[in-house]
Order: C-alpha cells, then sequence, then structure tokens
C-alpha cells in the first residue's frame, strides 16, 4: 500500500492498492476511486467488534476497497474541514483515539474499545468514557478538526490541554483532567472549568479545533424561523 495527503485544510488520503491488498474505511468517507476498484460492507472482526463500533458512535459495520485484475486507488475524507494523519500501529504500541477520528485502515488494523480509567477524566475530559483503541500491525488514517499538533512526551513530562482537542494518543500515555487555574480563573478566564493533562511517555496528537466550538460559536447567528403572526 503506498499513500498519498491530499490538499491543505480540507485534505483526503488517496490510497494506491495493489491486487490482493484491501483497506477498510469508515462508511460514507469515500470521495472517489478507480474503475477496477470492489467496495463490501463488512463486519470487521465480527458482530461483537461491530457492536463495540457502534458503541462509539462509529458504523456497525466497515467498508472494504479491494483492487481486481491489477493496481487501483480509493480516497477518502472526513465530515468536516480539517487535516489527515497517519498513525503506524504495531505490537506493544496501541493507540488510543478520540471515538470520532477514525477514518480508515489498514486490514491487519483491529479496531476495539478503551474506557477511560478514571470517572472524571470521562464525565469532564471532553472526550467521553469511551474511547477507541487501535492494535495490530499497519497504518491507520485519523481526521482531526483544524490543524494538527503531535507532540512526543518523555517520561514524566506532562501537557496541559483544553477539553475536546485531544484526537489520540499512545496507550503509554496517562489521561486525566485538572483544574484550569484557581476559581478565579476558571469561573472567568475563558477556558473554561477543566483542562485536560496527558503524562508521557508516548506520542499525543492535538487538533487546533472541535467541532462543539464550531457548533457554539456560529449558533448564535443562526436565525430561527418564526411562525406566522409571531
Amino acid at each position: 500500500m503506498k499513500y498519498e495527503i491530499i490538499g491543505d485544510n480540507q485534505q483526503m488520503a488517496k490510497i494506491d492498492l495493489q491486487p490482493g491488498e484491501g483497506i477498510f474505511a469508515e462508511a460514507g468517507s469515500m470521495v472517489n476511486m478507480s474503475g477496477n476498484m470492489g467496495m463490501e460492507a463488512q463486519l470487521k472482526g465480527g458482530l461483537i467488534a461491530g457492536l463495540k463500533r457502534a458503541v462509539t458512535g462509529e458504523s456497525l459495520f466497515l467498508t472494504r476497497f479491494t483492487p481486481a485484475g491489477g493496481a487501483g486507488f480509493v480516497s477518502f475524507a472526513g465530515t468536516m474541514t480539517g487535516r489527515i494523519f497517519p498513525v503506524r500501529i504495531s505490537a506493544g504500541k496501541d493507540f488510543i483515539a478520540q471515538k470520532s477520528s477514525f477514518l480508515c485502515c489498514e486490514e491487519p488494523v483491529t479496531l476495539d474499545i478503551a474506557f477511560t480509567k478514571k470517572l472524571r477524566a470521562g464525565l469532564l475530559g471532553g472526550e467521553g468514557f469511551i474511547l477507541q483503541r487501535m492494535t495490530g500491525d499497519g497504518t491507520a488514517f485519523l481526521h482531526c478538526c483544524g490543524d494538527i499538533i503531535e507532540l512526543d512526551l518523555k517520561d514524566g513530562e506532562v501537557v496541559k490541554v483544553q477539553t475536546g482537542l485531544v484526537v489520540g494518543f499512545e496507550d503509554t500515555v496517562s489521561y486525566d483532567i485538572a483544574l484550569a487555574g484557581g476559581i478565579t480563573t476558571a469561573l472567568f478566564g475563558g477556558e473554561g472549568l477543566f483542562v485536560t493533562t496527558l503524562t508521557g511517555p508516548g506520542k499525543v496528537v492535538l487538533q487546533s479545533m472541535d467541532i462543539a466550538r464550531i457548533a457554539a460559536t456560529i449558533t448564535p447567528y443562526i436565525l430561527i424561523p418564526q411562525r406566522d403572526g409571531k
């Protein structure tokens, strides 16, 4: 498999496949494909795995793409303005991702669910109690909102992040929440009551914007239709 990330802030991933190779993608994410590319909805990993994906907010079925009679290509894009980045999954390097960030992956990559270890992190961390775990040996492609920030944290190194902006991290990274400064800062600083804390070692991927903040920003400008006479 070869791939190319095309575009700037409205990116798509173009995947070149050889005969016998295949890739699984989130339903509805395909942009275009070569004429010889076949597609089939499958329960990757079986019914239980499909139900676990449904719990994370993803599709019960994934779509498998594979070329027939020669090499072919297929392209995928996310559902919002943002960037696509590849994550290399290998033995001993599981990756935990925001439940809505998955775009597509090579066939050897297994998708599962992961639970936040601490109640307060799941309740207040902005990512929810259920995250998505990726294991196996291959490349997965994730989509974020806005731009990407990649950090490699050293052992014990801590980074604080506004809630909702964590896309994913290696499973060696600890995930928690903390108060955003003192009470006055938390109430009037504009950053919310809590921030997410990530403690190394391991890789962390952040996004510059999240869909909830975008929705909150444009909501005051949306005209609400009024009924006649009101």
